[in-house]
């Protein structure tokens, strides 16, 4: 490893070097042929060149000045032929909308797939901008923290704020669990890959549906030792005798 490609902790950076990883990774990411695959924080590449290999419009988006080096040195080819697109830029910043717009094809913005190895300090954030953003991906498969994944895939009474927003606009299931080992440097804890399809805003109605939704979810889980009735009204969203009809046709508790 050169020294321009040393781990940052503070760009939290963990270089996934198992082949078996990545091979997974790469099996589960399945586009049309019009897609395109978005990539961020390609590291030392070792994903992004599966990635090259296989699909014939790979974006990547890099912060580190070092491995963005690296990368336009390790990939020159691919960029030469317009295969590949390095962008050195912070992903929080990138507007895939901008982006897309000038790839028109025949009018139309392409579609995109998100693929990566997701940084574990910046892992809500990422998911907040791309979920809820005009130009939503298609699908994302994300490699992430093992007890985060856990957390989305949760089913019924274990659901939590970011299960529920996520499945408010896709399908999120597992692909595969990735040991600490499977990085350089290895990480304090295991990591899974999930994958979330079907992504679009068809389940709202409108724009201030969505931003509704939000509300309601995050004012049920502020406090999560208060009835949830208590949760809403403290809120002032909605007068008492509408969430007790609410909650009664749900059998869940209404009093306080």
């Amino acid at each position: 490893m050169s020294l321009l490609a040393v781990p940052k902790k503070s760009l939290g950076q963990n270089f996934l070097v198992s082949e078996r990883a990545i091979k997974r990774i790469v099996e589960a990411t399945v586009v049309k042929p019009d897609q395109w695959i978005l990539e961020i924080g390609p590291g030392l590449g070792a994903l992004t060149g599966r990635l090259i290999e296989r699909y014939d419009h790979v974006v990547a988006i890099e912060k580190d000045d070092g491995l963005y080096g690296n990368l336009q040195e390790k990939f020159s080819t691919s960029i030469t032929s317009g295969k590949f697109h390095l962008i050195h830029d912070d992903i929080l910043m990138f507007d895939p909308e901008k982006f897309f717009a000038e790839k028109k094809s025949q009018g139309a913005i392409p579609p995109y797939a998100i693929v990566a190895n997701i940084p574990y300090n910046i892992t809500g954030l990422i998911f907040r901008k791309f979920l809820t953003t005009t130009h939503q991906p298609e699908s994302m498969v994300i490699l992430i923290q093992k007890e985060v994944a856990t957390r989305i895939l949760a089913k019924e009474s274990k659901e939590s704020l970011l299960s529920l927003s996520i499945k408010a606009y896709g399908t999120a299931s597992l692909v595969t669990h990735v040991s600490r080992g499977s990085f350089n440097p290895s990480p304090n804890v295991d990591s899974a890959v999930i994958h979330i399809k079907d992504i679009s805003k068809q389940r709202f109605a409108s724009p201030a549906h969505e931003d509704l939704f939000f509300v309601l979810i995050h004012a049920g889980f502020g406090h999560k030792r208060k009835m949830l009735i208590k949760n809403m009204l403290d809120n002032n969203l909605g007068a008492r005798v509408f969430w007790e009809k609410i909650l009664t046709e749900k059998n869940m508790p209404t009093t306080i």
